[in-house]
């Protein structure tokens, strides 16, 4: 019984920290599919931490899954028959938890599937004159699926030509109208699904 409770922690814990180091690219979608502005960056903190919360994930895995593979001790004794084990020691629940802690761990890799696909819309062009590009740098990106969701509000944004967003630099381009909206306006549309604009330079296209 006190092999099944220990084992049980074990899983926990190695739950615990896959959940931990995916948090901070499923607050994003949480709060993308809920409509809750402000609560995307809430665990982006947690992003320098991840490569760290993922090791220690595959070590109680791997300590797991050794435990439960390694041949077991024979003892010599005029005991019954090995009573079978119950699904709580089973195979079966590791196999299960560790499905779902890798499910957690690579979640950053699919978490643009559940995001709308964004069509940057053909803007007609009346002044080349008008025609602007800012580069915003953006506070709070984690992964992916943080790019999906500033383009998400960004193409909403009638005069809005082009953007390209990158969580790997922090940053933003957008090519727009002057006539239609501002750089300012912009900034504000990335504010406002949570994340944070910390500077912004504009210069003519």
């Amino acid at each position: 019984m006190a092999t099944t409770v220990k084992h049980n922690k074990g899983l926990l814990a190695g739950l615990v920290t896959a959940i931990a180091a995916s948090l901070c690219c499923i607050t994003p979608v949480l709060a993308f599919l809920g409509g809750v502005s402000g609560l995307a960056t809430t665990f982006s903190w947690i992003e320098p931490y991840r490569p760290y919360l993922i090791a220690v994930t595959v070590f109680v895995f791997a300590l797991a899954w050794y435990q439960r593979l390694k041949p077991q001790k024979q003892i010599d004794c005029n005991c019954e028959a090995d009573i079978k084990g119950t699904f709580w020691q089973s195979r079966t629940l590791l196999g299960i938890v560790t499905l779902l802690a890798v499910l957690l761990v690579s979640f950053p890799y699919y978490a643009k599937a559940f995001y709308p696909k964004t069509v940057q819309s053909r803007v007609a062009i009346s002044n080349k004159a008008d025609i602007k590009e800012a580069v915003f740098k953006i506070k709070g990106m984690g992964c992916e699926g943080c790019t999906e969701e500033i383009n998400t509000g960004i193409a909403k944004i009638k005069g809005v030509i082009q953007y390209q967003t990158s969580f790997k630099t922090a940053n933003c381009i957008v090519r727009f109208d002057s006539s239609k909206t501002s750089a300012d306006r912009i900034a504000e549309a990335i504010n406002a699904v949570g994340y944070r604009v910390t500077s912004q330079k504009v210069s003519s296209n």
